[in-house]
């Protein structure tokens, strides 16, 4: 049985591309798939590189679970769990960080780009709790985007390491699943969407924040009467990833035509935001209500999450001439 494994850090509420190009596909597989064969987690202590305010992290994470749950996962079928609850993961990675060389951690793209700034080691060995999250439960198939193929690259150089030292399979080479999808919804500059670019919508936002950063689009700056080019158009490429095929053709057609603004563009993408994610939002601000059932639900997958985790780790440990002793 092939394993699904999926992270999203507990940075705040997800974004458009958060949503289109990972949740949702995400959940697609993970309600089709063989039950228990798919891990869905909150990663909280990932997370915690950027944030070092726990209460923000705690509050972050009701957010990613609320809008996990919005969108229909079905947590009978899958571990869903937050990543601090299962603390297999940290000894894991402590083992990792023991035998893989320091100087291929400098090469990484996350640490690079960092480095002329005060960065906290955390930062620095975050690909080898990456690794850990994935080889703790030998998965094998891992939904990333383009800017993550590196560190499925350091698991993958980890896993094979770990092989030939202890001369056994012990760890199943993890492949990543590129999402096309992840990488193909821009943020309001067009850039790829990112909070740290600030450049995100917030579909769980109040209507009149989420109306202000629809407005925020940039556009070229032809007038109302003027043609314009749908195929290079930034509302126009967020609208044709919400909306229904009849009602992209119809703008397509209003472009082309001329006599259309864009900010009647803009306030067509905000009304089928709102209709398309209208039950989503309902959804999302009830679990938000009812903190308690998300502590619920999590715990208990953190449960079936922590018995495979306690498993594999005593067959590590094993291999590593450590106890493991069942406690």
């Amino acid at each position: 049985m092939e394993k699904i494994l999926t992270g999203i850090r507990s940075t705040g509420t997800p974004h458009l591309g958060n949503i289109l190009g990972v949740m949702i596909p995400s959940i697609n597989i993970a309600n089709m798939n063989e039950k228990n064969s798919s891990f869905i987690f909150i990663a909280d202590l990932h997370s915690m590189v950027q944030i070092n305010n726990i209460k923000t992290v705690k509050n972050n994470t009701y957010q990613i679970a609320a809008a996990w749950l919005a969108f229909g996962l079905n947590t009978e079928n899958c571990l869903f769990y937050r990543q601090s609850d299962v603390s297999e993961v940290t000894e894991l990675a402590w083992y990792f960080s023991c035998f893989f060389p320091y100087q291929r951690l400098t090469l990484v793209h996350s640490f690079k780009n960092e480095v002329k700034k005060k960065i906290s080691l955390g930062l620095f060995s975050y690909p080898i709790l990456m690794a850990a999250d994935i080889l703790l439960y030998n998965a094998s198939i891992i939904p990333v985007g383009k800017d993550q193929l590196q560190h499925i690259e350091i698991a993958r150089r980890i896993a094979t390491s770990f092989n030939k030292r202890i001369n056994e399979k012990l760890f199943v080479l993890p492949n990543a699943f590129l999402q096309k999808e992840a990488m193909s919804v821009p943020g309001t500059d067009g850039e790829k969407m990112s909070k740290s670019k600030n450049n995100w919508i917030n579909i769980f936002s109040a209507n009149e924040i989420l109306k202000k950063q629809i407005m925020s689009i940039r556009t070229d700056n032809k007038s109302l009467k003027e043609k314009k080019n749908p195929e290079q158009d930034y509302i126009m490429s967020l609208y044709k990833l919400v909306a229904p095929s009849e009602k992209i053709n119809e703008m397509k057609e209003k472009y082309i035509k001329g006599g259309y603004g864009y900010l009647e563009a803009k306030i067509s993408l905000y009304e089928m935001i709102l209709h398309k994610f209208s039950k989503e939002r309902k959804k999302f601000f009830s679990f938000m209500k009812k903190k308690s059932l998300l502590d619920h639900i999590l715990y208990s997958g953190a449960k079936k999450a922590k018995n495979v985790a306690i498993e594999r780790l005593n067959k590590i440990r094993k291999c590593l001439r450590l106890n493991s002793i069942k406690l």
